[in-house]
């Protein structure tokens, strides 16, 4: 009889503890109030810029309980990952080559929506006499870092063009670093994407010779990554998130300047560059995550055959969670 009184206290004293606040059930667990994105100043991410200082993305995700929307500036792709890797991220406008890396390292995250394809160009010295690919050798050339797309491409392209990428010496640098440094004769070429190339050419300072999309047709540049925790937590939100990309996917596509004027205010980047780097490029912003699945899963074969995964080769399924963009699609 006394066991039974001392049980049935304890029990009174829980339920009352947790009525009060002090003990927490599964269904008691934060509801997410705000949203961490990552981006890069590349006017292949304006997507991002457009939805923040229009913003969208507060107003299209505060029916779902986001009260404040955060961006985070990455000077590329790898770092980004990294900082997801690490949680202080939840969504990343990024190049699709990162994620692989991260996703064989144990990120939880898929790519649900395409960003943006091709992009970036090849940028030698003035007074260099570029001929091929084969004119690159014994010339040092600074690009993103191993694992990053320009990385990936880059290397791809030497290789399937007879050149091995060992017999240059390839720098990786940020992309203001890089710029820094071909203005400054300390390297004689860069494979950069946009704007840097026309900010380059514009000062003088170097000349496009070949276009990403010339190395690699059609190739998948940026997509849109999101956190397998808010895929299966908030999966409406996630579908709220997809719907506010494609909004301003459209909208840079139907107005290339106001899109210029975003990014050259939101980077502090001049505004004639910014318009000349969009004109010149031969990029092209996209949301359907299906046209880049082919290209994304040969990043990832040549990663694999780069070293850059961890001996695993991942799959369509490992990287791409296509259903939420299917949904909106309809």
């Amino acid at each position: 009889m006394r066991r039974d009184l001392i049980i049935a206290a304890l029990a009174a004293g829980l339920v009352a503890l947790v009525a009060l606040g002090c003990i927490g059930t599964d269904s008691d667990k934060a509801k997410m109030t705000t949203l961490r994105i990552g981006y890069q100043p590349s006017t292949h991410q304006v997507a991002e810029m457009v939805s923040m200082e229009e913003g969208w993305w507060l107003a299209d995700l505060k029916p779902f309980g986001i009260e404040e929307v955060q961006d985070f500036e990455f000077p590329s792709g790898p770092p980004e990952m990294q900082a997801m890797l690490g949680g202080s991220l939840d969504i990343a406008y990024v190049g699709a080559a990162p994620p692989i890396s991260a996703i064989a390292q144990g990120l939880d995250a898929k790519i649900v929506a395409a960003v943006q394809k091709n992009g970036s160009d090849l940028v030698v010295r003035p007074e260099i006499e570029y001929a091929g690919p084969e004119s690159l050798v014994g010339l040092t050339v600074a690009t993103f870092p191993p694992g990053s797309i320009q990385d990936t491409v880059f290397r791809k392209w030497l290789q399937e063009s007879g050149v091995d990428p060992a017999d240059l010496d390839i720098k990786s640098m940020d992309p203001g670093a890089a710029v820094t440094a071909i203005s400054a004769d300390r390297v004689d070429a860069v494979f950069l994407p946009h704007p840097s190339p026309a900010i380059i050419e514009l000062g003088g300072n170097g000349k496009a010779v070949v276009a990403s999309g010339e190395m690699w047709p059609d190739h998948a540049c940026c997509c849109l990554v999101v956190s397998g925790e808010l895929m299966r937590e908030e999966p409406e939100l996630v579908e709220q998130i997809v719907k506010t990309h494609i909004r301003a996917t459209e909208f840079i596509n139907e107005n290339p300047d106001r899109a210029a004027e975003i990014y050259a205010a939101k980077t502090n980047q001049n505004l004639t560059v910014i318009e000349q780097s969009i004109k010149s490029w031969d990029g092209a912003w996209i949301s359907d995550p299906h046209v880049i699945i082919p290209s994304v899963t040969e990043f990832a074969r040549v990663n694999y055959e780069l070293g850059y995964t961890g001996g695993k080769l991942l799959e369509e399924d490992d990287l791409f969670d296509t259903s939420f963009y299917n949904r909106v699609k309809g």
